[in-house]
């Protein structure tokens, strides 16, 4: 016994001598190890009659549990009175998110039309086919009604509505913005996800389009053009050029497509890779196509519940994608990429 508390004794002197953890460890290993100090005791147990070896064995698992303890408590102690919280130094920031890109570009587009007096609507993505088809002087055979053109959505038709749609453009928000003014004047701009099956360098099966009405007496193609080019001058810089050229849509006439030109190839349609000159794989031309425009037909006027004889407008529908990878110094050459979740890209914006 007096062996045994002459090791305690002497283990708690040496505990109380430690300055840091790795002397901890080093006293650990000086009496637990497998060459310490109670595994030599433990060989010594041989020596000692068999009526004196359990009491010995008892002692020495008494003593190795002490020392296990006190080892676990001094290296617990230890810890909390090195740690040390200075109030003083600035906190570690979170990091923080941003806005998608095509958020940041409708809320651009939306301050660019404010100072003509434009208000952002936003109408349903799931509609009837009355207001898609229907309403926009699409006949019941016109092609773009197609199943492999459109996603329908399983619904009880409506006898007066037809059959559900995920909406294909934002067009149809003409005819309810017409109904829900009631009288012009009219300026709108209604910001929506629009559906079609098409997957590949420049379309996406769910995309955004903003679409552009103004209705009022003596709207003509002029005030039609000159908003246009507004626009293309504001979003995309005083260099790029617009061309609009003539085209048909059921729902405005006449009707145009407008194109800008692309700023990947520099509008020449062309370019350069690795030495040898390859054919612009976004617009293929120099030019890309933003979207359709034109005087609104009488007929979605009457749709609209607005007399044709006294008033007259323009609309456009534009791709929000589209003209994101038009922006100046972006040079993106893959619609698909704005949502293909790499952070690497995405944290740019």
């Amino acid at each position: 016994m007096q062996q045994f508390d002459t090791i305690k004794s002497q283990f708690e002197e040496e505990l109380g001598k430690l300055n840091s953890l790795q002397d901890l460890e080093n006293l650990r290993i000086k009496y637990l190890g497998k060459k310490g100090v109670l595994k030599k005791l433990l060989e010594g147990i041989s020596q000692i009659s068999k009526i004196e070896r359990k009491e010995f064995g008892q002692n020495i698992n008494a003593l190795k549990k002490h020392i296990e303890t006190s080892l676990k408590d001094y290296k617990l102690n230890f810890s909390k009175e090195k740690s040390f919280f200075d109030i003083t130094i600035p906190g570690t920031r979170i990091k923080r998110g941003s806005l998608h890109m095509v958020t940041l570009a409708i809320n651009e587009i939306i301050e660019i039309f404010k100072p003509l007096g434009f208000i952002r609507m936003s109408y349903p993505e799931v509609e009837w086919e009355y207001f898609a088809f229907d309403a926009l002087n699409m006949p019941k055979d016109h092609p773009a009604r197609d199943d492999f053109e459109q996603f329908f959505v399983k619904f009880q038709p409506n006898p007066e509505m037809g059959k559900m749609i995920l909406s294909p453009h934002t067009s149809s928000g003409q005819i309810r913005e017409m109904r829900r003014v009631k009288k012009p004047p009219i300026r709108m701009i209604n910001v929506a996800k629009c559906y079609r099956p098409n997957w590949d360098t420049t379309h996406t099966p769910m995309f955004h389009q903003f679409e552009g009405l103004c209705i009022d007496k003596g709207i003509n193609i002029t005030n039609l053009k000159g908003t246009i080019n507004y626009f293309v001058k504001s979003f995309f810089g005083p260099t790029r050029k617009i061309r609009l050229r003539p085209y048909h849509f059921q729902f405005t006439e006449p009707s145009f497509e407008f194109d800008i030109s692309c700023n990947v190839c520099g509008g020449t349609g062309k370019i350069e890779n690795n030495g040898h000159t390859e054919k612009c794989k976004v617009c293929k031309s120099g030019w890309l196509e933003l979207g359709g425009a034109g005087m609104v037909h009488p007929n979605v006027l009457r749709a609209g519940g607005i007399d044709p004889e006294l008033y007259s407008g323009w609309a456009f529908g534009i791709g929000i994608e589209r003209i994101f990878m038009m922006k100046e110094g972006l040079s993106l050459d893959d619609i698909r990429v704005l949502y293909s979740s790499n952070i690497k890209f995405l944290k740019q914006f």
